[in-house]
């Protein structure tokens, strides 16, 4: 959601708002150790996927490794500016950066930038999650966005109302956050099917053995009778649920 949204809807900025030093360092340090991906969005609409490589709060300064090859690096560069975008479990961290510079080391690039004097944290959704029961084993077949010819089969981690998270094995080409991923058959159980494009809002790492990454999606335009289904999933898997733990 962007600020203006926000702001709107909750009043003003203050109760999402950090700029406390100690607080901007553990927040940097969160998004360090996760090594989560972050969307750099540029004011003339450029975009480049990102993660904190090194945090410098004495010098004031941060770094990002960036893909070298991206087409879209140097247009970020040239802006000087922009905003970083990153998602930690349900919060959405968002904070300004600027005066960019591009730093080549042999085949690595990174991106130098000046330390945030302020962050923000925004909940980003409040749609109850469930995560499948493990013998129902649900999945997510499509096919890979930029590999028309690569059929997929993605586990899915967890469900809401009008969102889910897929596990994205490392052996698969990676699909980069903003991607509209289009005749996805989201198959949750015997009883449930349900044909949606989905919106990858973005990409989290997991653990280091996971031996993948977290895409976190929002489904688009889903039908009255698919959000039925859906609603009847979650109550059905949240029922089964209480009853495994009471067991």
């Amino acid at each position: 959601m962007p600020l203006d949204a926000v702001a709107a809807a909750h009043g003003g900025l203050h109760d999402f708002q950090i700029t406390a030093p100690v607080e901007l360092a553990a927040m940097l340090k969160q998004l360090l150790d996760a090594n989560v991906v972050l969307n750099l969005n540029a004011p003339n609409g450029t975009a480049v996927p990102v993660t904190l490589w090194t945090v410098d709060a004495a010098r004031g300064l941060l770094s990002f490794s960036a893909d070298a090859q991206s087409p879209q690096l140097q247009a970020l560069i040239e802006c000087n500016e922009a905003v970083a975008v990153g998602y930690l479990d349900s919060v959405k961290v968002q904070f300004d950066v600027q005066g960019l510079l591009l730093v080549h080391n042999g085949r690595a690039s990174a991106i130098s930038c000046g330390y945030p004097r302020e962050m923000f944290r925004f909940q980003r959704r409040n749609s109850y999650r469930v995560r499948p029961l493990l013998r129902q084993a649900p999945s997510a077949r499509l096919r890979h966005p930029m590999m028309r010819d690569m059929p997929l089969s993605l586990r899915v981690l967890d469900v809401s109302i009008g969102g889910c998270a897929l596990f994205l094995p490392d052996d698969v080409p990676m699909i980069e956050p903003g991607v509209l991923l289009n005749g996805v058959e989201l198959e949750l159980d015997a009883d449930t099917r349900i044909s949606t494009p989905l919106q990858l809002q973005h990409v989290t790492s997991l653990q280091h053995d996971a031996g993948g990454v977290r895409l976190g999606c929002e489904m688009v335009n889903l039908g009255s009778d698919s959000l039925r289904a859906l609603q009847r999933y979650i109550d059905q898997t949240q029922k089964r649920r209480r009853l495994i733990a009471l067991d």
